[in-house]
């Protein structure tokens, strides 16, 4: 079993134009914008961290907030530098949409989204959405998720003398400085600045270096249980330059509000390979250039009547070499082009009673330097139309959503004839009920049904040599049934306690993989693969307060998960559980604050697992854990 302990403090420089004074003796409450209505409201709970926890946690990345929530499984390639994806319930990353500020972050080339690169340093929660975010009033990509994880930035918020008084402050500055294992190195600041009554602005940067070498233990068994190989190893390979600058402009409307964002990430790293036979490959190296600037309208007209306009345009620039000398060299570019825009629009047909038609249109380029590349475009056209109901004991919510994409390869000189076109539409409902049988909302029971599906990406259909172009997508079923306390006390060491708990099956059909074809191991992307998952969510929270001055917050939740491959009776593997997926796993969080201190320890726990699909002793991997202590 391996164990980690992690020592983490973070020296941080703030300064505002004008000094920090004790609270007066009348307390005014922040201003708060209100932006949506009774019709708005959520059927099915969902797991959220706020900004405060996210700091006393010393995270510094959405990949590392995203340990704590159940039914996640993260991904990470490679350590400090590495990749970071995320998997919900074991139907794989493809299946999760991630949106930033409302706008789904998107990769038509490979499906992959790169969760490390995004930094806590100005966000103000993360919230996690099991089958979708069950609120009426979205955009149309956000019905077609099988879950969904929303990062919102947070928006300045200035002290004033009294309500319409002078404001006490303009500008907040704050600058940290990380070291840590690896050769890490971390800088990061942040700067808002008030710019008339209703606009305000940030502007967030960050620079992360690190070596990315540690010593691990690595041994080796044979079938037999004798040992192959048993030594002390440093990670090679594991380094990052990177380079984050993020702009934000937030403006107030009557009824609404406004807010434009530009993003800019470059990195380099080393990508650390795999260890075959003994036989150790590190020559993969990639650069990435990520930038995307987008805008957000939204407006209530009248009591009744609510829009959201959205719009961004990405462009991703990768390069990626491979000089291992036991491989094909390898050096490409790859050049993605993402336009997006939607409408979202919702209707407060009675008190009780809304619907909601929203309309995106996406727009996705890619170009490269392969040989006999397809150089595709896909235009997409989703359509969704939903209604909610809040009645009495009864909260229900149901939508259809309808997609349109359509395909089209441009290859160029001697292939140009090889160029092909097809399109695709598919029509996937859901249904999200919540009871709450007794008084007050302290208890209630839920269950949903949804049905989902994922395209293949770029890289599935028209990677050279790999690609298959007669792939179809990839369908998901889910159903979740769980309930759900929660219960404030206003007298008593415990002040709040809260449990929530679901049991869920979900089934992933026409599973795309990569399968051996032909002769020197040649591989192509085949619709092959059937899973069945079987999983159980718990989560609990509770805050105490212990005398005066001191309050301690708890936070638990663990994950049981079997995830089977059911593809083929004949195979080896069949009825195996998938690789990578834990039977168990969780995390608990204990903070302690008194006065200005805060002291905060997390644990995270992953159970045994394999890394291959045949469930043999070879393939085992062992359990593992982490304990993190941070003073603030």
């Amino acid at each position: 079993m391996n164990r980690a302990f992690t020592l983490t403090m973070a020296c941080v420089l703030a300064m505002t134009t004008a000094a920090q004074s004790k609270l007066d003796s009348v307390q005014h409450v922040r201003e708060i914008i209100v932006v949506s209505k009774p019709a708005m409201r959520e059927v099915v709970p969902s797991q959220k961290l706020k900004g405060e926890l996210l700091e006393q946690l010393n995270t510094h990345s959405v990949a590392d907030a995203l340990r704590y929530f159940s039914g996640i499984q993260l991904k990470d390639y490679g350590g400090v530098g590495g990749i970071k994806t995320v998997n919900i319930r074991s139907m794989g990353t493809h299946h999760l949409g991630i949106s930033y500020d409302g706008v789904q972050l998107g990769n038509a080339q490979n499906g992959q989204i790169d969760l490390g690169q995004f930094s806590l340093d100005n966000v103000e929660d993360i919230t996690l959405y099991n089958g979708q975010k069950s609120a009426i009033f979205q955009p149309a990509s956000d019905f077609g998720n099988a879950g969904a994880i929303y990062i919102r930035t947070k928006a300045p918020v200035f002290e004033r003398n009294g309500e319409g008084g002078k404001w006490k402050e303009k500008t907040h500055l704050r600058m940290k400085v990380q070291y840590g294992s690896s050769d890490m190195l971390r800088l990061t600041g942040l700067w808002e600045q008030k710019l008339s009554q209703t606009v305000s602005s940030s502007v967030s940067a960050g620079f992360l270096t690190a070596s990315g070498k540690y010593k691990f233990h690595y041994e080796r068994k044979y079938p037999n249980g004798e040992t192959a190989w048993d030594t002390t190893a440093v990670r090679q390979n594991g380094d990052i330059h990177a380079e984050r600058l993020e702009a934000n402009v937030f403006g107030r409307l009557d009824q609404g509000s406004w807010q434009l964002k530009a993003y800019v990430y470059n990195s380099a790293r080393g990508i650390p390979g795999a260890i075959v036979n003994n036989v150790w490959r590190r020559g993969e190296r990639q650069q990435d250039l990520n930038t995307f600037v987008q805008a957000d309208y939204n407006k209530n007209i009248g009591d009744g009547f609510s829009t959201r306009w959205l719009a961004k345009y990405a462009y991703y620039n990768t390069h990626y070499v491979n000089k291992d000398t036991t491989q094909l060299p390898v050096d490409n570019r790859y050049k993605q082009q993402e336009l997006y825009i939607s409408t979202a629009n919702v209707l407060e047909l009675l008190p009780n009673w809304s619907a909601s038609l929203a309309y995106d249109f996406k727009w996705n380029k890619l170009n490269a330097d392969i040989y006999n590349f397809a150089y595709p475009t896909r235009i997409s056209n989703l359509v969704s139309l939903a209604t909610a109901i809040d009645y009495k004991h009864l909260k229900a919510q149901g939508s259809i959503l309808a997609t349109f994409i359509h395909d089209k390869t441009h290859r160029k000189g001697e292939f140009a004839g090889m160029n092909s076109s097809s399109s695709i539409s598919k029509l996937t409902p859901a249904l999200f009920v919540n009871v709450y049988p007794f008084r007050g909302t302290f208890f209630s029971m839920r269950a949903y049904v949804k049905k989902s599906f994922r395209m293949p990406t770029f890289n599935d259909l028209y990677y050279t040599d790999m690609g298959n172009a007669n792939l179809v997508p990839e369908s998901a079923l889910q159903y979740d049934a769980g309930f759900a306390l929660n219960k404030h006390f206003e007298h008593g060491i415990v002040r709040h306690a809260e449990m929530h708990f679901d049991a869920y099956y979900n089934t992933v059909h026409d599973k795309i993989v990569a399968y051996p074809k032909g002769q020197q191991f040649r591989w192509t992307m085949l619709n092959l693969g059937e899973v069945h998952i079987k999983g159980i969510d718990v989560e609990a929270e509770a805050d105490f307060k212990i005398g005066k001055d001191l309050v301690a917050t708890t936070r638990a939740q663990y994950t049981y998960q079997d995830a089977r491959d059911v593809t083929d009776p004949t195979t080896s593997y069949y009825n195996h559980q998938i690789p990578y997926i834990p039977w168990h796993s969780g995390s608990a969080i204990v903070g302690l604050n008194y006065k200005n201190w805060n002291v905060n320890y997390s644990f995270i726990y992953a159970g045994e697992r394999y890394d291959e699909q045949e469930n043999i002793i070879y393939n085992h991997m062992e359990p593992w854990y982490t304990s993190d202590l941070s003073i603030i």
